[in-house]
């Protein structure tokens, strides 16, 4: 396993400090053309809430006083078997092929191993093969696709319903708009959301991508 001359990493919990940063990481990451699920899901919210419940699986690693990438998990106990979940794994694309996800991923494991966990789960898209080889090269597997399905809500009934009473309300009130009424474009949101995760791998031959 071949990386470029790696710098320092330091690996710490998640600070009050880093929720900006580590937000607009994941902006730039989790982008609509590669990743429009990821896109869809990823959100302020992802990072104040885990940082909030589960601080202690909310990893940074720093370079040379950089965020050179983060890791975000949480555990799910059942009946019989404790979780480790990873949520979000992303890698700054300027620190590519360094150990970045390599480290953070074994400083959770390792974590999540003492307080309990006996299985570890991530989830991520088929089509994002690097990520598939670097979670398998980690030594996951037993591999199973998720479907997920959406639907446009302009054009269900009840939403021209809605329309309609709006624009009946607004008449009523004595409102004329002085231009044609536009409609907002809906935005599709999966109703049963599998939260993913951004991996970098840096294997050689694997380049850095999101899950």
């Amino acid at each position: 396993m071949d990386f470029d001359e790696p710098e320092t990493i330091y690996v710490r919990e998640l600070g009050i400090d880093d929720i900006a940063p580590v937000y607009h990481l994941g902006e730039e990451l989790f982008t609509s053309d590669l990743y429009p699920f990821l896109y869809r899901t990823w959100d302020e919210w992802e990072v104040i809430g885990l940082y909030n419940t589960d601080p202690e699986y909310c990893l940074v690693a720093e370079i040379d006083e950089q965020l050179g990438g983060f890791i975000l998990g949480t555990i799910i106990t059942k009946a019989s078997w404790t979780y480790g979940y990873i949520l979000w794994l992303g890698v700054n694309p300027q620190f590519q092929r360094q150990g970045v996800a390599d480290k953070l991923v074994d400083r959770l494991i390792s974590r999540m191993i003492e307080d309990g966990a006996r299985l570890m789960l991530v989830d991520t898209d088929p089509e994002n093969i690097p990520a598939m080889k670097f979670f398998k090269r980690k030594g996951f597997g037993q591999a199973r696709q998720h479907i997920v399905l959406s639907m446009n809500l302009s054009k269900h009934e009840h939403y021209s319903r809605l329309i309609d009473y709006e624009r009946q309300k607004a008449e009523r009130a004595g409102y004329k708009p002085t231009r044609p009424v536009r409609t907002r474009k809906s935005q599709v949101i999966a109703s049963d959301v599998a939260l993913n995760n951004l991996v970098v791998d840096s294997t050689k031959n694997d380049k850095e991508a999101s899950v």
